[in-house]
């Protein structure tokens, strides 16, 4: 049955072997457990299918919806990995009050694409992933006596060598204690910017529908569920748009599901993403470049990389078929003058800023956008095989740092595209989030 009224939605969790099938992801992100809406299927098939089989699975027992409210613990592990966190619903605040913060733009195609399925599912299926300073507060703490000292509802092995965890925190005093640390700290979101963008257009839509109509929503909260949030006054965790339209009680769309990890105890894998630009052969792109920067030649890739990992920021290395080319010591005036003035300092140092707005249109004369040029995570010599397959150029970037991220996003700035690539991410299909529990 759904719950009462006083009581928080539950998310439903995986028992047993993965469910059948294994069409694909909600978002297109990575591997799961539910349908693909980027299939070539005519949309309302996409979503409809979506919600039919989320609901075939929960009626058959491939889903099953915990008896009672949880937060869970949730830890991929694998070689060099360790990653704990605490999935559970996020309040969804007014965005000027900074409690959660997102560091990208969004585009509206993919919000709407997100919108349509969550809209249709009524239910968010897979986490975002947030980062914060917990500073071995009381929810750090727990995090890691759950993990260390009891039995696992699930434990799972997927293909990239990684193993999956996952407990239940049922116990009131222990949820609110959680509530008690979270409740005035920030977060950065890492990955999930378009599914948090979805969130607050469908709590919009849903607030407009129920002050139209005089609804109130069918699953009030009281209590806690989640992580709580700063809100200046009103309960923690609770969202102030239920006030603002004179209800007392929150709907299940004031909330969203998130992995909240603190960066203290666990600091992200932050890893570069690079751009590879065909049809622009290596030595002009090399070429054009001295007249603005130091030009280092290797006929190496491994010691072009070397010596990347050496420099400071900025530098790019530039490779392709032909061999490799560190760029490093960039004209001051030039750069000052390509760098846009009402930007931070902050912003305009780093090394996404710096591609996007002096080395593309200044010293090559395009734009970094997706017509122009091709993206490759994490892996410098697939970016290179790319860039020599299309007669091109690989434009090799070390990754951003976990705190010049931050920093942009808490002055209220947003990095340019594609310049994080914040892991591990939670894996889609372990934990969903439903509105209503047929």
């Amino acid at each position: 049955p759904p719950p009462a009224d006083d009581t928080p939605d539950r998310p439903a969790t995986v028992r047993g072997d993965d469910p059948p099938g294994r069409p694909g992801t909600a978002c297109g992100e990575q591997p799961g457990t539910v349908p693909d809406p980027q299939a070539q299927a005519p949309l309302e098939s996409r979503y409809t299918e979506a919600r039919d089989t989320l609901k075939a699975w929960l009626d058959a027992g491939v889903l099953v919806a915990d008896d009672v409210p949880a937060l869970y613990v949730y830890e991929q592990s694998g070689t060099d990995v360790l990653q704990r966190g605490l999935i559970g619903d996020v309040g969804l605040t007014d965005p000027d009050q900074r409690i959660i913060l997102p560091h990208e733009d969004v585009m509206p195609g993919p919000v709407a694409d997100r919108l349509a399925l969550m809209s249709t599912t009524q239910a968010n299926l897979e986490p975002i992933f947030l980062l914060y300073d917990g500073a071995n507060g009381t929810a750090s703490r727990l995090v890691d006596e759950v993990a260390l000292h009891r039995q696992p509802l699930v434990s799972a092995r997927t293909e990239d060598g990684l193993t999956h965890r996952l407990w239940a925190i049922t116990d009131p005093e222990e949820i609110a204690a959680i509530n008690a640390d979270l409740h005035d700290r920030q977060a950065l979101i890492a990955d999930g910017h378009h599914r948090y963008a979805t969130y607050r257009v469908l709590q919009r839509q849903e607030h407009e529908t129920h002050l139209r109509t005089g609804a109130q929503p069918s699953h009030g909260r009281a209590g806690h569920h989640g992580f709580s949030q700063r809100d200046d006054g009103a309960e923690a965790g609770h969202n102030d748009a239920a006030a603002q339209e004179g209800r007392s009680t929150a709907g299940p769309w004031d909330y969203g599901l998130a992995l909240l990890v603190d960066t203290s105890a666990y600091p992200p894998d932050l890893k570069a993403i690079h751009r590879v630009i065909p049809g622009l052969p290596l030595d002009e792109a090399a070429a054009r470049a001295k007249g603005s920067w130091r030009v280092h030649d290797y006929d190496d890739l491994t010691q072009g990389l070397a010596a990347l990992d050496e420099a400071a920021e900025p530098a790019f290395l530039l490779a392709g078929e032909s061999g490799a080319h560190l760029l490093t010591d960039p004209d001051p005036v030039q750069l000052a003058h390509a760098m846009p003035p009402e930007r931070s300092g902050r912003w305009n140092s780093l090394n996404t800023s710096v591609l996007s707005e002096f080395v593309m249109p200044k010293v090559w004369g395009m734009r970094d956008d997706e017509r122009a040029v091709r993206i490759v995570h994490h892996d410098a010599r697939a970016a290179v095989r790319l860039a020599a397959r299309s007669g091109g150029t690989a434009v090799i970037l070390k990754p951003l740092k976990a705190e010049e991220v931050l920093a942009v996003a808490a002055g209220g700035e947003r990095v340019p595209r594609k310049s994080t690539s914040f892991g591990p991410k939670p894996r889609t299909g372990l934990v969903l989030r439903t509105f209503a529990i047929d």
